[in-house]
């Protein structure tokens, strides 16, 4: 009996896993968007410096996004980020400022943080069976009243050694620009980027390469399949969580480094914008599906459409929110409906 094979796009279609296919379309619409605020806001988003403040001012989101993507594709959330956020940033400042305290003891506080919520929200979600929303809601609550109770009042850090830290810039060869006075200008990145660039590369390779990235996706996919298999879903949706926490602590002080403050409003919404960019990016609600590059364009296309927003002159803080109420309505659509078609071809092949 001859066969033939499907070839061209519609093949393509068919053989790519649905993370690989979310992540294609994710980097194609950044691409868009970007060239859309192109041709609206004109030769600003030209120049590379351009493109690397968006990483300075995201580095933050980026970690926290990375953390969010690894406990989504487990099949769990995590809601509490951004509360973490705000108590790292907080706590680090008033340890430099009022206790004349260490670089490396600050980051000692903020890893251990990160590392405290990760571990308890860990064992809440894995080994109690309590629903990942409703633990890390307490934990989010939990994160905002310990953030004004270490400090009230909004403060900038002035301590020496800090502040010599947050003014540090990576200077990024071969990017650079010429200014209005005819000078040729560095492009430059803030420390957070690399940090925030190493964890994705980690993330990357852990997912790809890695047991244990594939026992996340197994979870998240089916866990009682996951389980018939050998693998211990328990424990990896412990790690899940254990990660995401110890990301948070770290993006905390990457925002902490940015700001250069404490205010128990820092990273507000945070978490949200984590969820969205995740979900922009590739990553399914359902578990299971998901890639950390592709989170990292769901940050970049959130911002830019932010920015797109802002040079419209629609400063307005409730024209972001519908704008990226609308851009993830529209990625949700595309998930679904990519997903379905997939399924509809394979199963008429």
């Amino acid at each position: 009996m001859e066969t033939t094979k499907k070839k061209g796009f519609s093949g393509w279609f068919g053989r790519t896993s649905d993370t690989n296919l979310l992540l294609t379309i994710t980097i194609v619409v950044f691409f868009l968007m970007y060239l859309g605020a192109i041709l609206i806001q004109g030769e600003g988003f030209l120049k590379p410096q351009t493109f690397f403040n968006i990483l300075n001012a995201n580095a933050a989101l980026i970690i926290t996004s990375c953390g969010m993507s690894i406990v989504m594709i487990c099949g769990g959330i995590d809601i509490s980020v951004g509360g973490v956020v705000a108590l790292v940033s907080m706590s680090c400042a008033v340890f430099l400022d009022f206790h004349n305290g260490s670089i490396l003891g600050a980051i000692g506080i903020a890893l251990a943080i990160g590392l405290a919520f990760g571990l308890i929200q860990g064992f809440l979600v894995a080994y109690l069976d309590i629903q990942p929303f409703i633990v890390t809601l307490a934990g989010m609550f939990f994160a905002r009243g310990m953030t004004t109770i270490v400090h009230t009042a909004p403060f900038n850090v002035e301590n020496e050694a800090f502040v010599k830290l947050k003014d540090t810039r990576v200077i990024v060869p071969g990017f650079g620009s010429v200014n209005k006075l005819g000078n040729y200008v560095n492009a430059y990145v803030e420390i957070g980027v690399v940090v925030a660039m190493l964890i994705v590369i980690a993330l990357f390779i852990t997912l790809r390469w890695t047991k244990l990235g594939r026992s996340f996706y197994a979870v998240g996919g089916n866990a009682q399949s996951a389980l018939m298999l050998g693998i211990n879903v328990r424990r990896t949706k412990f790690i899940s969580h254990l990660i995401c926490g110890v990301l948070a602590g770290v993006a905390g002080f990457v925002y902490f480094m940015h700001v250069g403050s404490g205010s128990a409003s820092h990273a507000s919404g945070m978490e949200m914008n984590a969820i969205a960019s995740s979900i922009i990016g590739g990553t399914m609600l359902t578990g299971g599906v998901g890639n950390i590059i592709g989170t990292l364009f769901g940050v970049l296309s959130l911002s830019t459409i932010q920015n797109i927003v802002s040079s419209a002159g629609l400063d307005q803080a409730w024209w972001t929110g519908i704008t990226i109420a609308a851009m993830l309505c529209l990625f949700l659509v595309i998930q679904s409906v990519v997903i379905s078609k997939k399924k509809k071809m394979i199963d008429n092949k």
